[in-house]
């Protein structure tokens, strides 16, 4: 039973031009397809970090962001992180307003906001294909990545009912621990590991 008033985002954060980088956008347009529950607000910030920080202001209950995260896995490995949050003290210098470092964001969220962030969970898969220094624009997702995006969709309509009902349930899924050794558990027995690029 959905409870009367819960509200939940899911973000889609990333750069579309940036190879892996457009991992979450790729999951939010591939959700049109297989949509979330109408009570939920589904959207594409791509760069647009200043706006998600607004828009984590808005009174939901929990945000879940989707996005590529290099952790130690293998590419394609979906994770998902409970970050901690920050306390946007008054004493702290405001964080940058443009860019989609999701760290970032949070904070900057913290600092415009008077009251709690939501509860925040991070979506993350392991990239392949990451742009040198010398490359502006990579468009396209590796395969692993793009095989990771149909994961991600089963994984989110597992999780978003759950979260739902309760905003502050662990969803049914298990995820890699947080410390410095990689861990090979992936996201879940429901949405385990990828498969790496030839």
């Amino acid at each position: 039973m959905i409870r009367s008033g819960a509200r939940l985002l899911v973000a889609g954060v990333g750069n579309i031009f940036l190879a892996d980088d457009a991992f979450g956008p790729e999951v939010i347009r591939a959700l049109e397809q297989r949509p979330l529950p109408a009570e939920v607000r589904v959207r594409d910030f791509g760069i647009r970090g200043l706006d998600l920080a607004y828009e984590l202001l808005d009174g939901y209950d929990v945000a879940v962001l989707v996005d590529a995260a290099e952790r130690g896995h293998r590419p394609g490995t979906l994770s998902l992180i409970e970050p901690d949050l920050p306390d946007g003290g008054s004493g702290a210098a405001p964080p940058e307003a443009h860019g989609m470092d999701p760290a970032k964001v949070l904070a900057l969220a913290a600092h415009l906001g008077d009251g709690p962030l939501p509860r925040v969970l991070v979506l993350a898969c392991e990239p392949h294909l990451r742009p040198r220094d010398d490359e502006d624009i990579v468009p396209g997702l590796s395969t692993s990545m793009r095989a990771a995006v149909g994961r991600a969709v089963e994984a989110l309509h597992v999780m978003v009912p759950e979260l739902l009902a309760d905003p502050g349930a662990t969803p049914p899924l298990s995820r890699p621990e947080e410390s410095a050794a990689p861990s090979a558990a992936g996201l879940a027995r429901t949405v385990a590991g990828g498969v790496e690029d030839q």
